[in-house]
Parts: C-alpha cells; structure tokens; sequence
C-alpha cells in the first residue's frame, strides 16, 4: 500500500515510525509532516486542511489509504471531500467523516450524544449570546468550582476552570460577547466540576465492530507536581495502574459499548479512532469529552505498546472487518517526556538548533516541533520532541525517558522530571 499520512506533530511521526515496520507499507508519504516523519517516509508540502493539494497528491502518487491525524481537517469535512469526489471515492479515509468528527468539533453535539445514549457525563447546559442572560442566573444557581467550555475548536485552550461565581460570570459574558476564543465560543457548555483521576482511552473502530487499543494517561500542567499553565501534554505514561480489569469492565459497559452503539443508532458512519477522555471519580467512570483522533502525547505511549501490525489494522477499518484482524498488546510500560521550548506555554522560544538526538540510547525521539536547516535540526514549536521508553516496569521506562530527554539540548529546554510518579 501506498499511504498518505495528513499531519505534522509527535502523533504522526509515532504514527509514521509504526507504519514502517509493516510488510504491507510499500511507500508512506507524510503532509506536511517534520524531521521525524522524514526518517521513515517522504514528507509533501501540503498544508493539513488543503483538501485540493491532497487530491492532487493522491491520483499522482496511487495512494491507497489515507490516514488522518489531526482533528481541524476531519471537523472541517475531509473525509467527506473524498466520498464526494468520483476519482477519489474508493481510496480510503481513516478517520470519521465530518459528521462523526464533530463529538471533538463541538461539545455541545458530544453532550447531546451522550446524555441521549446515556453514557456518564457532567451534568451541563448549553448558551449562546442570546441566553446568557439565562447562562448567568444558571451560573448562579450552579456549585462551584464550574467549568465553562467553548463548544468548539479552540487548540486546547477552550476549557476554564472557575472558582469564583465572579469570575465565572466574567468569563462567560467574555466568551460569548466579546468571542474570546473566537467562533469557537459562540456557545458555551456550562458543565458540574468532576473530581478524580483523569485518563484516556482509545477505541478503533470501521464503524461496526471496533478494537480497544491501551490506554494512558497524559499530564498537562507545565509545572512539576501538576502545578502550573496547562498545556498540549508535557508526558504521557502506559497502562495506567488504576485502570484494573474491573474499571475498564465499566468502561467498557457503560462508555465504550454505548458510544459504538449510539453512533450506529444515530445513522453516524465512524471509520477511525474515538479518544475517551475519563475521569475515574471513586472508580466510577465519566466521559470528560471525545476526540475524534488519536491524542498527543499519548500516541507516543500507546503505539509502542500495540504489537500488531498496525497498516492491516487500519485495512480492516478501510474494508469493514476489523473484527478478523488480531490486535495483539505488550505487557511492557511505555512513557514518554515530552521537551518544550523556553516559554511555553507562553510566548516561546524558536529557531533554536537542536543538538544529541544521537545520543538518546534506549527511548525513541518522537519529533513534535522541529524543522531541518541544512544539516540542522531547529526548534519550531512549543512543544519540540516526545521521548518514549518501552521497559518491563513503568519505573525503568520513566528513568530511561527523562534519561535520554536529558541527552538532548537546544536553548531553553524544558522537560517534567516527575511524569508518572504519581502512579508509582
């Protein structure tokens, strides 16, 4: 197969690492991708959401399969380009169609889905600028802290915890008066404050039958002890230790089960990845939100992890017989440390040269951020490079990750020296 690989971050170069190693890859292009993606295919010029370049590309190049990786060109209908083409209609599109894509575009649609197919979630309501009059008696009435969510796309910056009615109805007159996270909080979900343990999991699915791949568990904040900005994921570990057979026996029966269901009752076609995220209150499962693709930094962890091969799985997507493919997990612990810029999650540094990459020995250097300059590698983003280990304890993987992310310079470097401790 020759496949096209949209995307330019840490998932797409694991995504891009991992495909390699199938028989089945014949040729992986990656658009646009970064130096880490070029290590295993050929990267194109082409902007994530230039849905006529990717045709181009695609008669040109005999592109069988198509994968992918961000959400903004799924939301904005991607897949749907394709079907709606007759010269690109049977070449495969991994990743939903902009229908099923809008559980991540919009959290409105993703509460609605889930309060109708009753799967757990915050209780909340919905309000736009001609209610929110009606959104501040709400916030009123409501327990604090409140969460006020802009109900789309918003780059993970969308979400607000309050403390304070105050502030919570400042920020709510900000968000739909004066567009603070610009069309994205044109509405805005007012949601009840969860409390507990937050993970991710990860479910592939051709629209029938589906796979649930490991799960992990990300950290956010830019500070170690989980204090701090958050930020895209500053690390990411896998299995979770407290996702034991009996919580991921819930998950399964009342989240996934559910969601898969709901999708086929609702006439949704889904072909691709469903990111769950949890939070685990006393061991009772809760949907936070859905993505409609695999997250970051979380790829890094949960990839290495997946023994199979991964192109015939996405096969059995494309073709509608996932259920006959073999998904076979490791028992090893994967995680990863992801290295920032100076400044990040604020204005952040770049165009900073990026020096031992050869000496990282027993992790994997997944590119994020980066850009080649002749013979050198730069900084480009906040978030720079993910760095995995795969050992047989989660304690050998977190001191070989942060081992090697150490190995690494460039101005300004940052990495947390504490991802997954907690779980210790």
């Amino acid at each position: 197969m020759n496949i096209l690989l949209i995307g330019s971050g840490g998932r797409e170069s694991a995504f891009a690492w991992k495909l390699t190693q199938s028989p089945l890859c014949q040729q992986l292009f990656i658009a646009p991708g970064n130096p880490g993606t070029a290590q295993f295919g050929t990267n194109i010029d082409i902007k994530v959401t230039d849905f006529e370049g990717h045709k181009a590309f695609t008669l040109a190049n005999n592109i069988d399969m198509v994968l992918v990786g961000p959400e903004e060109p799924l939301v904005k209908g991607i897949h749907d380009f394709f079907l709606n083409d007759e010269q690109l209609r049977n070449i495969p599109v991994i990743g939903p169609q902009q229908e099923g894509a809008q559980l991540e575009g919009s959290k409105d649609f993703s509460k609605q889905f889930m309060n109708r197919h009753n799967i757990p979630t915050a209780a909340s309501k919905t309000f736009t600028e001609a209610t929110l009059q009606e959104g501040l008696t709400y916030l009123a009435t409501a327990g604090l802290p409140i969460v006020l969510k802009a109900d789309g796309l918003a780059a993970g910056k969308g979400v607000l915890i309050c403390t304070s009615l105050e502030e919570a109805q400042q920020e709510l007159t900000e968000m739909l008066t004066m567009a603070k996270f610009g069309e994205a909080s044109a509405k805005v979900v007012i949601e009840q404050f969860l409390q507990g343990i937050e993970l991710s999991v990860f479910v592939l699915s051709d629209g029938t039958n589906y796979k649930v791949l490991p799960e992990a568990k990300d950290y956010k904040r830019i500070g170690e002890g989980d204090t701090g900005l958050n930020t895209g994921g500053m690390g990411s570990v896998s299995p979770v230790p407290f996702a034991d057979k009996v919580f991921m026996d819930k998950v399964h029966e009342r989240v996934i089960i559910p969601t898969v269901e709901g999708l086929k009752k609702d006439n949704i076609p889904y072909k691709g990845f469903i990111f769950i995220g949890l939070i685990s209150c006393d061991g009772e499962p809760f949907v936070i939100e859905y993505n409609c693709r695999m997250g970051d930094p979380e790829t890094e962890s949960v990839l290495p992890r997946i023994e199979s091969d991964l192109a015939d799985l996405l096969k059995g997507v494309a073709e509608g017989n996932l259920d006959t493919k073999e998904l076979i997990i490791s028992n090893k612990f994967a995680a990863t440390v992801v290295c920032v810029a100076g400044g990040y999650p604020g204005e952040y540094m770049k165009n900073d040269v990026i020096t031992g990459l050869e000496n990282v020995r027993g992790s994997i250097a997944f590119h994020a951020g980066t850009y080649a300059d002749g013979d050198d590698i730069k900084t480009s983003g906040g978030r720079v490079l993910a760095i995995t280990s795969l050992q047989d304890t989660m304690f050998n993987a977190l001191q070989q990750a942060t081992l090697d992310a150490s190995r690494i310079y460039y101005d300004g470097k940052y990495f947390r020296k504490d991802i997954g401790f907690d779980l210790l």
